[in-house]
């Protein structure tokens, strides 16, 4: 009598073995792609009119109000694997004055602390830079 090997039960347990292996192998490398966003920005406000700047903290999340801008930073990141660090908030900035309702927002973008001149804050009044995030 000839006997018959099982290779169908083989087959199984080796596409069960791949199929988890490759699972957490997704959820590691993606876990380490994620960037982790801070919790406080700091900023720097200069007032263009009297030459004053503030150095202000703002909780990522939060509005914070100064004299007539409504400032809220969405996310504030760190990148991770840079010997020099570059530092990027997501920022939406009102002016509380202006109440016309086409323009909701002076400034909603990204801003960069390193080249704040890539995606300028362009106010008559203020200008405001990223200076860094933490948490």
């Amino acid at each position: 009598m000839l006997q018959k090997k099982n290779t169908l039960l083989g087959k199984a347990k080796v596409c069960i073995l791949v199929f988890f292996s490759y699972c957490l192998l997704t959820i590691n490398s993606s876990s380490e792609n994620q960037i982790k966003t801070e919790k406080f920005a700091v900023l720097t406000i200069l007032d263009k009119v009297n030459s004053q700047s503030d150095l202000i903290e703002i909780e990522v999340g939060r509005e914070y109000k100064f004299k007539n801008l409504s400032i809220n930073i969405l996310k504030c990141n760190n990148s991770k694997f840079d010997d020099d660090p570059e530092v990027t908030a997501y920022m939406q900035v009102r002016d509380t004055i202006n109440k016309d309702e086409n323009k909701v927002f002076i400034f909603n973008d990204w801003t960069f602390a390193s080249s704040p001149s890539i995606r300028p804050f362009d106010h008559p009044v203020y200008d405001i830079w990223l200076k860094k995030c933490y948490s």
